[in-house]
């Protein structure tokens, strides 16, 4: 029996420093699934913080937020690559492919075990992310993505008219 699910995953800009893309991306694809939307994107402070809201009240958020943004590896690499990929239990082999949220924790043969690290701020630098959750997900596709800009219906939606032009957005 198939369950296809859909989950973002972000290559972070510690990742997109280390030139990781194409090792990232040739592991994610040991999952098997497809992928239906990818953007490179450069984070806002709102976005960061709508991405981590369930961690806003971390003492370590304010070192999480510039994290996201990139700000501490110059200005070409404050950016994060975002993706869904789509597929058969897809949160599962995803999460499972990324390894443990702590770098020292996952597996070596994980992509955060392979090129993640803690910095000395206690900050996981951990190259990725991946949704946790059915929930989690549509959550976060629908915050990184436009209905537009993926290949196929994920979730209903609608047409509007914005300033008198048409858009779909999520319903």
């Amino acid at each position: 029996m198939s369950n296809i699910q859909n989950t973002l995953i972000l290559i972070k800009p510690d990742g997109l420093k280390k030139s990781l893309t194409g090792n990232i991306l040739t592991k994610l694809s040991e999952t098997k699934l497809i992928i239906v939307a990818s953007r490179v994107v450069q984070v806002t402070p709102e976005l960061g913080t709508q991405h981590y809201v369930a961690l806003k009240d971390k003492p370590f958020f304010p070192e999480l937020l510039d994290y996201i943004q990139g700000k501490m590896y110059g200005e070409e690499y404050r950016r994060v690559m975002a993706m869904v990929y789509r597929g058969d239990n897809a949160i599962k082999k995803v999460r499972d492919i990324s390894g443990a949220t702590n770098p020292e924790e996952a597996d070596p043969t994980s992509i955060r075990g392979a090129y993640g690290r803690i910095t000395t701020k206690g900050v996981f630098e951990n190259v990725i992310h991946a949704s946790s959750s059915t929930e989690d997900s549509e959550r976060e596709i629908k915050l990184w993505f436009q209905p537009s800009e993926i290949v196929g219906q994920l979730y209903p939606t609608k047409k509007v008219v914005i300033d008198k032009r048409e858009e779909l957005i999520w319903a």
